[in-house]
């Protein structure tokens, strides 16, 4: 994430040795293509796989591979220098967790039919009217979704910018999906298992408020097959 409460962008600090870091990972794919419609092979097993789109500094996804090893975690992330660092974060050991560095956009030419959920954790809001579909709720980006899930569609979403919390509730409800959890304040509701992110702490400890929706799309029965 790298804007600020108002929705400005903030300075994306340069990891000089970021491609030290990337080069000598075992965490980061780096021909991504290569598995498309074959996750299951790399990850060796047929556990569901869930994503998650801008994965930061990556303590989310890696508190959650920890958490879950029946599921296999995916973080995406578009920024060398952020990549960098959650790789360094990852300890050795965990086999159901990998990154990729790319922009969301080619989500389509990596995954086919193979993902359970999406995480979207305290994206860029984008607040201006003219940015609209560059939010990772609108339905650009929804329609592209829709060729990455294996059977229905699941999108769990964090943010503390309550514009695009209502935003993305409207565009998921017109794009056919209904709400299984929704909190207007995350930390104080009943909703378990939360795993927060750095920004996360960041705002909670503040006071304020996290605004949580998880919500699933029936699709169409005739998805590919196993």
């Amino acid at each position: 994430m790298l804007y600020n409460k108002n929705g400005d962008k903030m300075r994306l600090r340069n990891v000089k040795n970021k491609q030290q870091i990337m080069d000598a990972s075992s965490y980061l794919v780096r021909t991504p293509i290569d598995y498309r419609g074959l996750w299951k092979n790399y990850f060796k097993n047929n556990h569901p796989i869930h994503i998650e789109i801008g994965t930061g500094k990556g303590q989310f996804i890696i508190g959650m591979a920890l958490a879950h090893p029946e599921i296999n975690f995916i973080g995406i992330e578009k920024y060398d220098s952020v990549i960098a660092r959650a790789l360094e974060k990852i300890p050795e050991g965990i086999p159901n967790l990998c990154m990729i560095r790319m922009d969301a956009l080619g989500l389509p030419e990596i995954f086919d039919h193979e993902i359970s959920s999406i995480y979207l954790n305290f994206s860029d809001p984008w607040p201006k009217k003219r940015q609209t579909k560059r939010r990772l709720t609108s339905d650009v980006f929804l329609e592209k979704y829709e060729s990455l899930f294996q059977k229905d569609a699941v999108i769990i979403q964090k943010t503390d910018n309550q514009q695009l919390f209502e935003y993305s509730l409207c565009s998921l409800s017109q794009f056919g999906y209904q709400f299984l959890e929704l909190s207007l304040d995350l930390h104080h509701s009943v909703i378990e298992g939360n795993i927060m992110t750095e920004y996360e702490e960041k705002f909670s400890k503040k006071g304020q408020r996290i605004f949580y929706v998880s919500a699933r799309k029936k699709l169409s029965s005739k998805r590919k097959k196993d």
